[in-house]
């Protein structure tokens, strides 16, 4: 789709362009792995072949999951092998609790999508058009750079394990064969021999491809749907600095009960925003302290090895997991700004010069901007640069104690 930056707004055609550049990223992210929302207007076999598709996804994550965990119970002794198999699983399993997640918000995502359609019919100002069009593609953009992190990263260790086949010893002969990125359980199917080692190797990929697919859909829902909550703030910002001109038609009375009506549209936005990610954002905050914990662990193993192509596949998958828990704890920093920011604006616009009853009514919008929406992990801790730097730190920390107790 191409940008609907130059055209003008006077058809409503025109306006349902600029929702769907907002938005295409999203879809095509969503819709492979059914969770875009179904319509009402969506056919009886298009809901039928989106049943599907979630059925097979949860078999295909399912079936590398719990051959692991049977793996790591009854099979695998060794602890270093294990604490190496414990990263990629892990990330299988919070790419199949956040599918859940998904799906189970999948009406507030509706609305959310429903609530942009709105915004982007209701605009009627070319100037209030270009700030809603600049936070949208900062939004894709973001999208766009969070699924080349998230599949890179990934599917470069899995790459890289698998291309490095090992040599194990069956009966009186040596037979090499290629790895999986995620062990797989023997009394189920032996993958020692071919065409089951192939098998499942091809399996955990297209696994993998899934599991990568649930997180970038997730983290690119939060980037648009931030984004948009802050053009919609921006322009927010644009009516309150023109409260007091006269050249205006509008009394400042009715321009002020559009500002305090806009302001409202924007938190109810935001309030289903932070449904739909708070349970998402607890499982990534959990999961990548213990991953890059793991890395950290895994990366001083290849050092002393000096294995370097290894070496570089855990470098490439660390920035990847630290990208997609920087970028949602960026936009929880993000909308708390912008939150507190829209009662600063009031505050400094030329309130003075308003009516007495008028300016009365800055007061509201200066006390509701005090209670600022906060995106938060599981609703206990909030997202932002700080919580960043607390991931890191306590990764850090539980890195030194594996070290201490394992080597």
């Amino acid at each position: 789709m191409i940008s609907p930056s130059n055209k003008p707004m006077s058809a409503l055609h025109h306006r349902n362009e600029y929702h769907e550049y907002s938005l295409q990223l999203n879809r095509w992210f969503l819709r492979p792995i059914g969770v875009w929302p179904q319509l009402h207007s969506n056919t009886t076999a298009e809901r039928l072949l989106s049943k599907i598709i979630q059925i097979t996804c949860y078999t295909l994550i399912a079936f590398t999951v719990f051959p692991c965990m049977l793996y790591f119970y009854f099979e695998e002794q060794d602890l270093d092998i294990k604490m190496d198999s414990v990263g990629p699983v892990s990330h299988w399993i919070m790419s199949g609790m956040n599918y859940s997640s998904l799906l189970w918000r999948n009406k507030d995502i509706r609305r959310c999508i429903e609530h942009i359609k709105s915004d982007w019919c209701m605009v009627s100002k070319v100037e209030d058009r270009e700030l809603m069009l600049k936070y949208a593609k900062f939004g894709r953009f973001v999208a766009g750079f969070c699924a080349m992190f998230m599949h890179c990263g990934v599917f470069s260790y899995s790459v890289v394990y698998s291309l490095s086949p090992i040599t194990i010893v069956i009966g009186n002969q040596s037979v090499s064969m290629r790895r999986l990125p995620c062990p797989f359980y023997s009394k189920l199917l032996d993958t020692n021999h071919d065409p089951a080692n192939h098998i499942v190797l091809a399996t955990q990929f297209l696994s993998g491809f899934i599991a990568n697919s649930i997180t970038v859909g997730a983290c690119s829902l939060a980037a648009v749907f931030a984004t948009h909550a802050c053009g919609q703030f921006a322009v927010l910002y644009s009516h309150l600095n023109k409260l007091v001109e006269k050249e205006e038609k509008l009394s400042a009375e009715h321009k002020l009960a559009n500002i305090v009506e806009h302001h409202l549209r924007v938190l109810n936005f935001l309030s289903c925003f932070e449904k739909i990610m708070n349970q998402i954002c607890m499982v990534e905050l959990i999961g990548c302290t213990l991953n890059l914990c793991l890395l950290g662990f895994c990366s001083i193993k290849e050092w002393k090895a000096r294995n370097t192509k290894t070496l570089t596949t855990y470098g490439i998958l660390f920035v990847s997991l630290s990208f997609n828990i920087f970028i949602f704890c960026y936009i929880g920093e993000l909308i708390t700004e912008q939150c507190k920011k829209v009662g600063e604006a009031a505050y400094f616009t030329d309130w003075y010069h308003l009516p007495h009853k008028t300016a009365l009514g800055m007061v509201l919008i200066i006390s509701r901007s005090s209670a600022a929406i906060k995106i938060t992990a599981g609703k206990l801790v909030q997202l932002s640069l700080v919580t960043f730097g607390d991931v890191i730190k306590t990764s850090a920390a539980y890195l030194n104690i594996l070290r201490t107790l394992t080597m």
